[in-house]
Order: C-alpha cells, then structure tokens, then sequence
C-alpha cells in the first residue's frame, strides 16, 4: 500500500519521529501514535472553523471513543504523515478514520478510527452537529450512503 492511500484523507500533517518518542524497546512509544493521531484531529477540528463555532454556539466536538491497530514499529530519525477524514455522519456525532503513514517505510504505520461527539459547553450535555460542521464534512469528504445515519 504506497502514498495513494493519503489521497482519500482530507487533512494530511507531517510530522517528524523525535529521538524522545522512542521507549525501551527502542521503537516509537504505543502513546505516541494515539497524539499523532490527536494532532490530526485537531488539524481537521481548526479546519471546521471549530474555536468561532464553539465561542458563538457553545457547541464544540469532544472525544467519545478511540481505538488504534499497530502494523509496524518505527523508529528514530524518521518522518510519518498523521491523515484522518470522516467516514460516518451521525446527528450529534462523527466517526473518523486516522491512520499514520510511514514516509520511510512507504506503508501505513498503524490505523484506528475515533467516535467524536459534538458538546454543548454552555448548557451541558450532548448537542447536535452544528451545521458549519457538517457542511465542512459533507464538502470534503466522498459522498457515499454510509457516510449517514
């Protein structure tokens, strides 16, 4: 599986392997994937216009559920590229895939998907996606059956 599979992610970062992210067993800590994976959301988060969303509505997106699989240790120096999307639209929630690509490896590092669920900070409790959210979503990423509820 070579760099083709980061087309299908609308947000893409690069992030260089630091030597402190290595652990005993000399390969990247297991935490690490999970802040890269972190670091990606958060792109796509500011790319929603999420900080003007949550100051106007009180609405902003917080995360529910998030699992990862592992494919292949890496290692310091080296560089990956953190990419996510939405796979799944839901009426107060989003599923989004994350995967981490190993730039020197050509292959996907590991792989995992996160359940976000928008917030209303003001009021509590859950709140449904706001539409800027939604229209952002529904603007980059594919348009398939399963990507509703």
């Amino acid at each position: 599986m070579g760099q083709e599979i980061l087309e299908r992610f609308p947000v893409r970062l690069e992030i260089p392997i630091a030597w402190g992210e290595m652990d005993a067993f000399q390969h990247v800590n297991n935490l690490v994937y999970l802040r890269w994976f972190e670091s990606a959301r958060m792109a796509y988060f500011e790319a929603c216009d999420y900080v003007a969303i949550k100051d106007e509505e009180g609405v902003g997106p917080i995360l529910r559920d998030s699992r990862i699989r592992y494919r292949i240790p890496l290692t310091f120096p080296g560089n990956v590229i953190s990419a996510t999307r939405v796979t799944r639209i839901e009426q107060d929630r989003f599923v989004m895939e994350h995967i981490v690509y190993s730039v020197e490896h050509q292959a996907v590092a590991a792989e995992g998907e996160a359940v976000v669920v928008c917030v209303n900070y003001k009021a509590g409790g859950k709140a449904e996606i706001p539409e800027r959210y939604r229209q952002f979503m529904l603007n980059n990423e594919p348009m398939t059956p399963e990507l509703f509820d």
